[in-house]
């Protein structure tokens, strides 16, 4: 029997983000996004870490809440309607490989020291390179086994919390001849000595959350730091994936459609009597109708997605779905509600056009909407 119901902890956890979004992210939303400089607002991050909305995912026993998937996607959306880099940024730290895929010594080593809330850290997932993009397998980044150490160089480049992170996922290849085969996940603390960020990315939206080139020359690393076995850094970090895109990008992108949707309604409910002339009027209360259902439609993709994660059943074609069907959802419902506004929505007296810039980044970040289409079709194509 399908249940749509709320528990109580939910509801409880829905509202607390939605309280928290309301006080202290959307009063400085758009202060950061215009802010020239591109420094990194650590208060918000302490604050979120106060208040528990930074640890979503990692187990009790390292410092974290331990939540399942569907209240951490309740939790992301309703951040991101504060604002979507920042409600990005959150999920660095939910069901990273470290926390999938560690074993119980690194665990007990590197978590708890991201979950201090009163001093928090930030993880990354560090993959993409110059010519590696879409397809990881391209990678360069390489890893040699001197002794107890490896050793890591390459650059990488686009990377979330890069020169920031308290602890990175590096993935290199440790035997060229290999292939896909031959890559590695490895535990590299921020401190490392060879590690360095680079340019910093003046980007188009997202300017709340920072994106970087990470270099790594002659990073050593001991071998403990292996995620995983060799050569099982492919796997890794596919298996990653197929739940970021439900956290980290399609509950982002309903959190920021929301916040899109409710402007335009709002301005055309700010008085009984405008209300009903808008009614009246099919071409905007249509729009409004449509806007409204897509919202609907995507949450119950990312619901689903959510619900497939936490029972531990096979995803990728569902967060695949979840993650270009909401995207490209939050794309049309940013331009619908500017177009509905006319000149005032492309004016800075409202956040819509703000809110454009920040939706086209989710077509595009963990694995472009073109890439999932190809998964979703492999899938449905398969014997």
């Amino acid at each position: 029997m399908i249940d749509f119901e709320l528990n109580d902890e939910q509801k409880a956890w829905q509202k607390k983000s939605r309280d928290f979004a309301e006080r202290e992210i959307r009063p400085i939303s758009l202060k950061i996004d215009r802010d020239p400089s591109h420094v990194f607002h650590w208060d918000i991050f302490r604050k979120l870490a106060q208040e528990d909305l930074l640890f979503l995912s990692i187990p009790e026993e390292y410092g974290g809440r331990g939540l399942d998937p569907i209240t951490i996607a309740l939790i992301i959306e309703e951040l991101a309607v504060g604002d979507a880099g920042l409600a990005f940024s959150t999920t660095t730290n939910i069901y990273q490989p470290l926390q999938m895929f560690g074993n119980e010594k690194q665990k007990k080593k590197f978590l708890p020291g991201i979950c201090d809330p009163q001093d928090p850290g930030l993880l990354s997932f560090a993959i993409t390179e110059p010519g590696a993009g879409s397809d990881v397998t391209a990678l360069t980044t390489s890893a040699e086994l001197r002794g107890d150490e490896y050793v890591l160089r390459g650059t990488k480049c686009f990377i979330t919390n890069a020169g920031i992170a308290r602890v990175y996922t590096v993935f290199a290849n440790a035997d060229k001849a290999k292939g896909a085969k031959g890559i590695s996940a490895f535990i590299v603390p921020g401190d490392s000595p060879g590690l360095s960020m680079g340019k910093v990315e003046r980007k188009m939206g997202f300017r709340s959350s920072q994106t970087a080139e990470l270099i790594l020359n002659d990073v050593r690393i001991p071998k403990e730091n292996l995620l995983g076995d060799i050569g099982s850094g492919f796997r890794i970090a596919m298996d990653y994936l197929d739940v970021a895109r439900m956290t980290a990008c399609a509950a982002v992108a309903l959190g920021l459609a929301r916040a899109a949707f409710e402007t335009a309604l709002s301005f055309f409910k700010k008085s009984p009597e405008k209300a009903k002339v808008t009614l009246g009027q099919q071409i905007i209360s249509h729009t409004l109708a449509d806007m409204a259902a897509t919202i609907e439609s995507s949450r119950l993709l990312v619901w689903k997605a959510a619900w497939l994660i936490k029972k531990k059943l096979p995803v990728a074609k569902d967060s695949a779905q979840a993650k270009f069907l909401a995207s490209d959802m939050c794309m049309k419902v940013t331009a619908d509600a500017l177009q509905l506004l006319g000149f005032h929505g492309y004016t800075d007296e409202y956040p819509l056009e703000k809110y454009m810039r920040d939706a086209k980044i989710l077509q595009i970040y963990e694995g472009t909407n073109q890439i999932q289409r190809i998964v979703v079709a492999r899938a449905l194509l398969a014997p």
